[in-house]
This record gives structure tokens, sequence and C-alpha cells, in this order.
């Protein structure tokens, strides 16, 4: 991707300014973990049974463990190191809780943590194609993110998507690899269609959620979809609308506080007393598409504060 500014008229490129080192990637992505991913910092340079992690973050949205590697070099196996780091997070759930605790201040317990959701990120200014397509299964528990960093001190975080149709059917073609197949019965990869696919939503609750998800998706480019295990969040800086699907409707949850939503026909339910999936003090069930005139009129005071 190729970066240009504009002075009084006049385009001219933005030269990529390499990093040296993969620490300097390192300190650049802990120093703003929240604003790049939404997650906790926990700790740099974890090193637990003779394995060194570059750092180690908490998912308090998912109640889940993060692995961040950073590579500056591109010969290494994704699939080989991200595996073998989420069997020893798996294989060593007290090691990282314990760690967790003492660095914290907190009593987060094993039965706290959603172990399922546990994920390995990698982070690199380049990946070669083998890389590329070595992540195409679409349970696979890792993201592949690629940065770069230019001259005029701004920086480009990507991530490498996988498209369906080129996707492997599951990581169960990889073979009869223990650690694989330990790894894959424990970590689940909650997709948009694990949600859409479920027998019990009917066509109905798809054919809503469909309309919904484009009169959302329209609000502006920067909008991303991050499936969970019990709901589907919209995404700007932080989640400002999370669905959740029933038999032949939505559940809608607005990320808002009680008193910061206009709600003039007060269709929304007060749940900041109650135990909820998604997130915000508001929740509403959407059962028609007809409603989502009105609908949109208050995700959208939502979106507009989540910057």
């Amino acid at each position: 991707m190729k970066l240009y500014t504009n002075n009084k008229g006049k385009i001219s490129s933005v030269k990529v300014k390499p990093f040296k080192l993969e620490k300097d990637i390192q300190s650049l992505v802990e120093d703003n973990i929240e604003e790049f991913f939404d997650l906790e910092f926990v700790k740099s340079e974890l090193t637990i049974k003779s394995f060194r992690i570059d750092t180690l973050c908490y998912d308090k949205t998912n109640g889940s463990f993060v692995i961040i590697e950073y590579k500056n070099t591109k010969n290494y196996s994704v699939i080989d190191q991200g595996y073998t780091y989420l069997s020893l997070l798996l294989n060593n759930k007290s090691d990282f809780i314990l760690e967790y605790n003492e660095l914290k201040n907190r009593n987060l317990k094993r039965s706290d943590v959603d172990w399922t959701q546990s994920k390995v990120i990698f982070i690199s200014p380049h990946y070669t194609d083998y890389q590329k397509n070595s992540v195409n299964f679409k349970d696979v528990p890792f993201e592949l993110w690629e940065i770069k960093r230019f001259e005029n001190d701004t920086f480009i975080l990507n991530q490498h998507k996988v498209e369906s149709n080129e996707s492997i059917s599951s990581t169960s073609k990889i073979g009869e690899d223990n650690i694989v197949n330990s790894v894959s019965r424990e970590v689940k990869l909650y997709t948009e269609e694990y949600h859409t696919s479920n027998p019990r939503v009917k066509e109905e609750g798809i054919s809503i959620y469909n309309k919904f998800k484009e009169r959302v998706l329209s609000l502006g480019d920067d909008i991303e979809i991050r499936p969970r295990k019990d709901y589907l969040g919209f995404i700007r800086k932080t989640n400002f609308v999370d669905v959740q699907f029933q038999s032949r409707n939505l559940k809608i949850f607005i990320n808002l506080k009680i008193g910061e939503l206009d709600d003039p026909k007060n269709i929304c339910r007060d749940v900041s007393n109650v135990g909820h999936w998604g997130n915000g003090d508001y929740q509403l069930k959407v059962e028609e598409a007809s409603d989502l005139d009105y609908i949109m009129f208050l995700v959208k005071q939502s979106y507009s504060v989540k910057v």
C-alpha cells in the first residue's frame, strides 16, 4: 500500500521507513495495545517452560489470553510456532493465571477464563505467500497482521484476511499432528457463519440480520464485525452494537450507559443490572425489518461516540 501527502494540491509519496529490529515493533505495539487491539497488556518477554513469549495480553471482552509474536524475517512457520504457543498456554493454565494475578493484582480463576477463545497474533512488516496460505483454514486460531512505518511517523496495521472461497475446510486437513489436534479440541474459532448456520436460527432471523448488517456497515468504512462465542460485535474503536441471534429475530445491545441514549419510543430495556452477553446497558429486539429506521437512529448514537 502506498501512502501520499497533499501539500497545496501537490501529491508526493511518503517513503517506507523499515523497522531495524523486532524490538522496535514490539515496543510500538505494547505501548499502544489498547488502541491497536482493544486488549489489556499483561507482560513482555514472558518465559514459561523454556519458551519465551514476546507479549502476553488479556482480552477482557472474551475473557481469554492472547499471545502476540513479532517477526522481522520471513524464515519461520506460523503454523508450527502458533500451535506450539497455544499448546504451551493450554497445558500451563495455572502459570498464566498466576502471572496475570500477580501483575494485575487480581483474583482471576481458571473458570473465569474462556480457554476456547485463546489466540495467537503475529505481527510482521511482511509475510511470504507460503505463510499467508498456511493459515487458510476456517478454524485456525491465528491472525496475521502486517505493520509498516513511514517517514512521517505514520503507521499502517492491516490484518491478512482469509477469503472464504480459498479456505480449506478444517485444520484436520493438516494431518495427524498431536499438537494441532489437541489444541483444536479445545480452541474454537467463532465466525459469522458459526452464528448464521446455527440450526435453531430460522431464515427470518438471518434475513433481518443481513438487512441490519448492511445498514450498520454503511455508517462508515472503519467498522469491523468481530464474532464472539455468543454474539457478533460491530466494532469501531470498541463495540458500539452487538447482535445475538434468536430463532426468528435478533437481540441487540447498544453500548451506551444508562442515561446516554435518546430513545423517544422507549423500546430499549435497561439491562445495566442484568447479566447479558453483549456490551452496553440497552437491549432491544428486532422482529421486523421495517423497524430498522428507528433502530438505526439508536445505533448511530453509539457509533458516533466510539471514536
